[in-house]
């Protein structure tokens, strides 16, 4: 996949491996062009990011202006806004699978 390193700070990523598999995070932080630091305000705050390979995440076309701008003014980011764009994307996703029906 060649998207990977269009990654932007507080962008929506699925990670497809690791103990993690199948959930949700934001990226908070951009290493190098291999690497981004994520966290989900949840289970991984933002205080104890992970550092992920591009290649183990699915990029989501969602970005949360709120944790890009926050991460912006000041460089951190609180966990309720972590998982506030956590759950605003789950819910979008949901809603768009309801819409589309059998």
């Amino acid at each position: 996949m060649s998207n990977q390193s269009s990654l932007q700070i507080g962008q929506i990523v699925k990670i497809l491996k690791g103990k993690d598999a199948g959930q949700v995070a934001v990226v908070v932080s951009i290493d190098d062009s291999r690497f981004v630091y994520i966290a989900d305000g949840n289970k991984r705050k933002f205080d104890q990011k992970k550092k992920k390979n591009l290649q183990h995440l699915e990029p989501q076309s969602f970005i949360s202006s709120e944790v890009a701008n926050s991460l912006n003014e000041s460089g951190r980011v609180t966990n309720g806004k972590l998982r506030f764009a956590v759950s605003k994307f789950v819910q979008s996703t949901e809603s768009h699978a309801e819409e589309k029906g059998d």
